[in-house]
């Protein structure tokens, strides 16, 4: 009996063709794939691990000692630098005799998008004379977080720090309980106010919203996120902003407990072992060892598929994985990704391609972390799962995270919610030793504001030079290294002071902080 051909077609080959085949089926067949909804265009690519970009750099960061020195400016607290908060307590209760109505808003996006609405909303209501209600969180499309305020917040001690100066209510009273979120989804509604510009002033909000709260005793504001200025507002407002972004909002008794379980976690067992004294002259180790034990740093790593997908950088998972970023822009983002119409190399030496946990890890080493650094590792899913963080891992072995530190019991709670995730993540991040994040964005601006709030180190990577460095591929480690040290001397915590325009709530000096004596 004659064969097939298709018999004869060894093992290898049919795999081979089987790869291809999976890869350009999405774009074939969009339909086959709607199901799978934001999962199905990534999912080929992450099957392949990705090869190490920058061999000889990691070659020399798995065989670098760092210096004493190096190591011991590098652990050291953050000087003081001449600021301290002052948030000012008002000596006598400032509410109005009256409120000139009840103000909702609603808000959507991750945690820290919504931490700056709690914020702009308090101002809002004090502007207004306003009795504020508990803010309304959106289902977040992106991760179906479906948590409300009193899931992430306490809500008891928002309303008490704040109860001097902005009347707080959990929910309307009864003859206004018809002001829902479904009431104002189902048609237009005098009580919606739909048109507030990005970063509109305190006289829009008197001229437009204040006459419906008078009319109606009740105001919906949405979309809110971003709706009042940053600039022009009286320094009262502004302080107010500032106690209840660093005061106000507490996570709630759980998420604290957990966060502190964590914590103490990472900080037991993180000592100099009998190892790193044999490295060393012994008297100097001991001497660091005192100022390293039970130290950790936290490392945000935003390297998600939506980051991926909307920086449009390569980040070397060869064909499979251009193809998949590419479809997985175009179901997302539908041609929002403006930054595509330049090359890769244009964007890296921009300093507008994410950091890869590759590069980020060769950063760390350069910086002066070692092998025996206690790395928290921050971050929602990473793209390209296990096989994207091995080099992370060879270079950080003491590499931790959520689910290696704290029970599946303790995590059952917060399992598949991000806010609360992220949540766990900040905290565990203000009670670090030096936090660095991976890439510009909303959880790096907010605790790089709190932790300068505090004068507490983080490192803020300097994109534009990482991006050029990355590029030169006959660099040697001893060169690397000392151009990171260099480039990162001011960029650890300093105070910066905001610019107009630029957001408090990245910059709280100089309108949550005052100079000291």
């Amino acid at each position: 009996m004659k064969l097939h051909p298709l018999s004869q077609i060894n093992h290898s080959q049919k795999t081979a063709f089987l790869g291809v085949f999976l890869s350009v089926l999405p774009f074939f067949s969009p339909n086959l794939f709607q199901p799978l909804a934001r999962a199905s265009p990534s999912m080929f690519s992450e099957w392949i691990a990705p090869k190490p970009r920058h061999v000889t750099l990691l070659q020399g960061a798995l065989q670098h000692k760092t210096s004493l020195q190096v190591q011991a400016n590098l652990w050291s607290p953050l000087p003081f630098q001449g600021w301290k908060p002052c948030t000012i307590h008002p000596k006598s209760p400032s509410l109005p005799e009256k409120s000139q109505g009840y103000i909702q808003v609603f808000l959507d996006g991750g945690l820290n998008q919504q931490k700056m609405g709690i914020c702009d909303a308090v101002a809002v209501a004090k502007i207004l004379n306003a009795t504020l209600v508990v803010p309304h969180f959106e289902v977040n499309p992106v991760w179906q977080d479906s948590s409300s305020f009193a899931d992430i917040f306490d809500v008891d001690h928002f309303i008490d720090v704040l109860r001097d100066e902005v009347s707080i209510v959990k929910e309307l009273p009864s003859e206004h309980s018809w002001s829902t979120r479904e009431y104002y989804a189902t048609g237009i509604r005098d009580t919606r106010i739909k048109t507030a510009p990005v970063q509109a002033t305190a006289e829009w909000y008197i001229e437009n919203v204040l006459p419906i709260l008078q009319s109606y005793g009740v105001a919906a504001i949405a979309p809110f996120s971003h709706r009042l200025t940053f600039n022009g507002l009286p320094s009262d407002i502004q302080r107010l902003r500032c106690k209840v972004n660093f005061e106000a909002l507490n996570f709630v008794p759980h998420l604290q407990e957990l966060g502190s379980i964590i914590v103490q976690r990472l900080r037991y067992n993180a000592t100099v072992t009998q190892d790193e004294a044999n490295d060393y002259l012994l008297e100097e180790t001991n001497k660091l060892g005192k100022r390293q034990s039970g130290k950790f740093v936290v490392l945000h790593l935003r390297f998600d598929k939506d980051m991926a997908a909307h920086s449009a950088c390569d980040f070397g998972g060869g064909k499979a994985e251009k193809l998949a970023l590419a479809k997985y822009r175009q179901v997302l983002w539908q041609g929002r990704v403006l930054n595509s119409q330049f090359t890769d190399e244009e964007l890296r030496n921009q300093g507008r391609c994410p950091l890869t946990p590759e590069e980020i890890g060769l950063l760390l080493a350069a910086l002066g972390f070692n092998n025996k650094t206690r790395l928290y590792l921050a971050s929602h899913k990473v793209y390209g799962g296990k096989a994207r963080l091995e080099t992370l891992s060879k270079l950080f072995p003491f590499m931790e995270d959520k689910k290696s530190l704290a029970s599946e019991e303790k995590l059952a709670k917060v399992k598949g919610k991000a806010s609360l995730l992220a949540a766990i993540d900040y905290y565990v991040s203000m009670h670090s030793d030096i936090f660095i994040s991976a890439s510009p964005g909303n959880m790096h601006n907010a605790l790089v504001a709190h932790r300068a709030y505090k004068n507490m180190k983080t490192i803020r990577p300097s994109m534009g030079l990482l991006g050029q460095l990355f590029q030169n591929k006959s660099m040697s480690w001893p060169e690397f290294h000392h151009a990171v040290l260099d480039g990162h001397k001011n960029r650890q915590g300093q105070i910066r002071l905001r610019k107009e325009k630029q957001s408090i709530y990245t910059y709280p000096a100089p309108d949550c902080m005052c100079k000291a004596d």
